[in-house]
C-alpha cells in the first residue's frame, strides 16, 4: 500500500490491511462507511428497499475484495467506486422498477436532508433538498452527493465517478446553477399558492 492511500481517518484500517487482518479491518470499515455508502446508493437508486439490499451486496463485495486492495487510491475512493458500480449494476437489472420521481420513503426519511442536517419544518412553502436533488440529472446528482454530502474533493469525486476533473467541476457548476433555478421556481410556485 502506498502513501497515497493514507488518510488520517483510515490509518487504523490501513494498518490492519497491511497486517492482513481483514476481519478486524472490515469490523472497523463497516460502521464507518455503512451510512455513507447507503446514502450514495440511495441517491442513485431512489428506492429505499433496493438501496438497503444493494448496500448489503456492496459490503459483501468489499469484504471479498479487501485482500486485493492495493492502496493505489484512498480507501474511501475505492469503497465509493465499488458502491457506485453496485448501484449502476442494480439500475441496469431493475431499470423498469426504479421510480425517478420518488422523493421520500414511506417513513418520510430523506437521506439528503438528513446528511445536511437540515431542520425539518412543516411549512409547505419549504422545498426539501432531496426534492431539489431529485429534479437534477443523474450525473449532477451523483457529483453533488459525493462532493457536498460526502465531503469528497474534486479529485476524489472525479475518481469515484470515473470522470475527468474538468468534467466534474463543470457538472458541479451546472448543478449549483440548476439548483438555484429550481429553488426560485419552487419559491415562485409557493408564493402563487
Amino acid at each position: 500500500m502506498t502513501s497515497s492511500s493514507a488518510s488520517p481517518a483510515d490509518a487504523d484500517l490501513l494498518e490492519r490491511l497491511r497486517a492482513k487482518q481483514y476481519r478486524e479491518a472490515f469490523a472497523l470499515l463497516l460502521p464507518r462507511y455503512r451510512d455513507r455508502v447507503f446514502r450514495l446508493i440511495f441517491s442513485m437508486l431512489r428506492d429505499r428497499a433496493m438501496a438497503e439490499d444493494t448496500t448489503q451486496e456492496v459490503f459483501l463485495r468489499i469484504w471479498r475484495a479487501l485482500p486485493g486492495f492495493a492502496g493505489q487510491s484512498q480507501l474511501s475512493t475505492w469503497i465509493y467506486a465499488i458502491a457506485k458500480n453496485g448501484a449502476l449494476s442494480e439500475l441496469r437489472k431493475r431499470r423498469p422498477t426504479v421510480s425517478l420521481d420518488q422523493h421520500d420513503d414511506e417513513d418520510g426519511y430523506n437521506p439528503v436532508a438528513s446528511a445536511l442536517a437540515a431542520p425539518e419544518t412543516d411549512d409547505s412553502a419549504t422545498v426539501s433538498v432531496g426534492q431539489l436533488l431529485d429534479q437534477l440529472p443523474e450525473r449532477y446528482r451523483q457529483a453533488v452527493v459525493l462532493f457536498y454530502m460526502e465531503d469528497k474533493s474534486y479529485e476524489q469525486t472525479a475518481t469515484s465517478l470515473g470522470l475527468p476533473l474538468g468534467t466534474v467541476k463543470a457538472l458541479l457548476h451546472r448543478a449549483r446553477k440548476r439548483l438555484i433555478e429550481l429553488t426560485k421556481e419552487a419559491e415562485a410556485t409557493a408564493a402563487a399558492s
